[in-house]
């Protein structure tokens, strides 16, 4: 990865490391990036979740497309996934979204979409990075004038042209399902609720008034705990929980329990292997999808591909070899036969879909899986160290020695973070305690090395 992007743009505190100058450039970058080829007045969507920066980043990105004679149509607050949509709807030429996801609201961040709706590859974002980092003095970098300056547009439909969308992407109603849904004051706060209700379940809503500073605050999809009280307060059938953009989503079903990224993909890849249209018989997960996954494909005779983490190497896999569905444990999971990226909402649906259509609770459903323990910590280092783990020696040895401790009966895994200053580490095994233990003790040794 480059100096700006990570694995999914640009990311940073807001008005501190990512800036409205910062913002501005990478709106005159990507706008000659991905238009320079079109002999029309271009079009770019720019639209946004619910962080208070939001409106400042707008601001400079849409000065900056609007410098290289595109049209910057504006369409708010909206869910990531609508905008690679929208992108296509609209025929447009590429898609800006501001957003820092799940990240906490003094974080923002700017990705792109091309015309067809998916998320850059390596190539473009370099190319967008050096013309940004080169000052944007690059000589075929033209500034136009005069009558060829680029306007602002605001598009007014957009929520209700994706909301129609995303009703059309199951083919059942949800009459009879009592829905709990946490917004985290995010980019689905209108949108979630909207959808269920119009396809008749019965939707109580929660973390749905953002106020600029609220977005991820204990709730939505990276504080499960919030959803699984609500639901059990409700005495809803499933819960839902959303992250700031929309992109991705987790549940839990009627006992408050957790059904993640991981059972989501079980769930649904039985169901559409069963209709046959798992195609190829195969679901792409990455290296943080848990062994137990692979044990109930195995048992269902489907087969599993795992690529690095970020849905952008799912998505990468699933194109090349022809495949729908695929994902992450943390819910961004990409049904490649009614989107280019993941779509919170459309997993969402196809989840309560299989609920409807089977007459089974979620609880039941889930148990197709069973998950072995894993745990996860967090090692806060330098972020000019985040890729020297793989260098450092005492780290490297005590990993080794773990994995032959566990005899084939769990793994180690680690990783750095693509958007924040933190390496992650993953230890899945039998002993609850014990992988814990050996986590905290090796996130530890990591911090000393590396903080």
């Amino acid at each position: 990865m480059g100096k700006l992007f990570g694995t999914d743009g640009v990311r940073g505190i807001a008005n501190v490391e990512l800036t409205a100058e910062l913002a501005y450039k990478l709106g005159r970058a990507g706008a000659y990036v991905l238009t320079r080829e079109k002999s029309h007045r271009p079009k770019i969507l720019v639209g946004m979740d619910t962080r208070i920066s939001g409106h400042m980043l707008k601001s400079a990105i849409v000065s900056g497309v609007c410098s290289m004679g595109a049209q910057a149509i504006v369409l708010g607050i909206i869910p990531t996934p609508a905008i690679a949509y929208l992108v296509r709807h609209y025929g447009a030429d590429a898609g800006i979204v501001i957003s820092a996801s799940h990240n906490p609201f003094e974080f923002n961040g700017i990705k792109f979409f091309d015309s067809n709706g998916y998320k850059l590859p390596d190539h473009l974002e370099n190319e967008i990075e050096e013309i940004v980092l080169n000052n944007c003095n690059n000589e075929d970098l033209l500034r136009v004038k005069g009558e060829d300056i680029g306007i602002e547009k605001i598009e007014e439909n957009a929520v209700e042209d994706y909301i129609s969308y995303v009703k059309n992407t199951i083919d059942t109603d949800l009459s009879g399902l009592k829905i709990a849904v946490d917004c985290a004051n995010g980019a689905s706060y209108r949108v979630a609720p909207e959808v269920l209700e119009r396809l008749g379940a019965q939707v109580i809503v929660c973390e749905n008034k953002p106020n600029g500073v609220n977005i991820n605050d204990k709730c939505g999809s990276t504080y499960i705990s919030r959803i699984s009280k609500f639901t059990i307060d409700t005495g809803a059938d499933v819960g839902l929980a959303f992250d700031g953009d929309a992109d991705r989503v987790l549940a839990c079903d009627e006992n408050g329990d957790l059904v993640d990224g991981d059972k989501i993909l079980a769930i649904t890849g039985l169901q559409l292997k069963k209709e046959g249209k798992l195609k190829k018989n195969t679901i792409v997960v990455t290296v943080m999808t848990n062994v137990g996954f692979e044990m109930m494909a195995a048992k269902e005779g489907i087969n599993v591909v795992r690529t690095k983490v970020g849905d952008r190497y799912v998505l990468e896999e699933m194109i090349k070899n022809g495949y729908v569905l695929g994902g992450e444990q943390s819910g961004h999971i990409i049904f490649l036969d009614y989107g280019t990226t993941g779509d919170g909402i459309v997993t969402a649906l196809q989840l309560l879909r299989i609920m409807k259509i089977t007459g089974k609770k979620l609880s039941e459903l889930a148990s197709v899986m069973e998950a072995l323990p894993q745990v996860l910590v967090n090692a806060k280092v330098r972020n000019e160290k985040k890729q020297a783990y793989l260098e450092d020696k005492i780290i490297a040895d005590m990993c080794r020695k773990l994995e032959d401790e566990f005899k084939g009966e769990g793994r180690v895994l680690i990783r750095p973070s693509g958007t924040e200053p933190i390496i992650r580490v993953m230890i899945e095994g039998k002993e609850l305690d014990i992988i814990t233990e050996k986590a905290k003790k090796l996130a530890s040794i990591i911090e000393e090395r590396l903080g």
